[in-house]
C-alpha cells in the first residue's frame, strides 16, 4: 500500500488542522493505520491510530483532548483532526499503516509510511 497524506502548514497557537492520508491499493480495511511525527534531531514519535475495523482507538498522551483520528474505509483514507494546536506539536506528521492485529505505539511496527506533511505552530 501506498500512502499520500496532506492538509499540514502554518498556524497559530489555538488553532486547527486536519491531516489527511489517503491510501492506493486494496484491502485498506484490513490495516491499521495512524500518525507518528518527528521532531528534529528525535526519532518518531507516536501520535495516533486506529484498528482496522475502527473500534481500538489510541492516542499519545500529549494529544489526548485535542486529537481526534478517523478513517473512511470507503474513501482508503485516515484523518487526524488536530484541535487547540500548541508550538511543541510543531513537526513532520507521517501516516502509517500495517496489517498487525492490534493497534501498536511502536514504529518499528509499521511496514507502511507516507511521505510526511509539515505541521507549523507559531507562538
Amino acid at each position: 500500500v501506498q500512502l499520500q497524506a496532506s492538509g499540514g502548514g502554518l498556524v497559530q497557537a489555538g488553532d486547527s488542522l486536519r491531516l489527511s492520508c489517503v491510501a492506493s491499493g486494496s484491502n485498506f480495511n484490513t490495516y491499521t493505520v495512524g500518525w507518528f511525527r518527528l521532531f528534529p534531531g528525535s526519532e518518531r514519535e507516536f501520535v495516533a491510530a486506529v484498528s482496522s475495523g475502527g473500534r481500538i482507538i489510541e492516542y499519545a498522551d500529549s494529544v489526548k483532548g485535542r486529537f481526534t483520528i478517523s478513517r473512511d474505509n470507503a474513501k482508503n483514507t485516515v484523518y487526524l483532526e488536530m484541535n487547540n494546536l500548541k508550538p511543541e506539536d510543531t513537526a513532520i506528521y507521517f501516516c502509517v499503516a500495517d496489517q498487525v492485529a492490534t493497534v501498536s505505539k511502536l514504529n518499528v511496527d509499521y511496514d507502511y509510511w507516507g511521505q510526511g506533511t509539515q505541521v507549523t505552530v507559531s507562538s
